[in-house]
């Protein structure tokens, strides 16, 4: 997959401390990574990158709403996305991304590519089942759910409790009572 360029950071030309990033993600981003389940996206990922001599430490803030289809009406909704995510990237003999808290990059690298971590952030931050609010509290008004109601199976009242048995059943019921 090709890289971004706005999400690579040179940190060769860093000091060390504390450096803020800022990034606007919109459906254009999960485009690039062939994700189709948002409608659309506004998130807001902030990235605090502090750089110490002999790491990188590497902190993910996304707040926003991706715009989703519920999962029981099928009808869109913005569904509210928060998550966080701490990085630490230190450097070996070759590069190593197999651990998701940590991060090995080659002693000769100079910059660090973050796309794929802020792709994650977002897409884990989403609930497996994504409800309508309006679902969820009883305000949706939809033709899906009317209909989901009209199909549903409804509970059998009984009227009458002492309804007749038949007469080798309360033979056998008899036989638990009878010890």
């Amino acid at each position: 997959m090709k890289q971004l360029k706005e999400y690579t950071i040179p940190f060769v030309g860093l000091k060390q401390g504390l450096h803020q990033f800022e990034y606007q993600i919109e459906n254009t981003f999960f485009k690039h990574f062939e994700y189709d389940e948002f409608n659309a996206s506004a998130v807001k990922v902030d990235l605090e990158f502090n750089k110490k001599t002999t790491m990188l430490e590497l902190e993910f803030k996304a707040t926003g709403t991706v715009n989703v289809n519920c999962d029981l009406t099928n009808e869109p909704f913005d569904l509210p996305i928060e998550n966080d995510l701490f990085l630490v990237v230190k450097f070996g003999d070759e590069y190593n991304d197999e651990n998701e808290e940590l991060l090995i990059l080659p002693h000769g690298e100079y910059e660090v590519n973050v796309q794929q971590y802020i792709y994650e952030l977002i897409v884990l931050a989403m609930p497996s089942k994504r409800v309508h609010p309006g679902v969820e509290n009883g305000t949706l008004q939809s033709d899906i759910l009317e209909k989901l109601e009209e199909l549903s199976p409804k509970e059998k009242t009984k009227t009458n409790d002492d309804e007749e048995t038949d007469p080798r059943w309360d033979k056998l019921k008899n036989l638990l009572n009878d010890k």
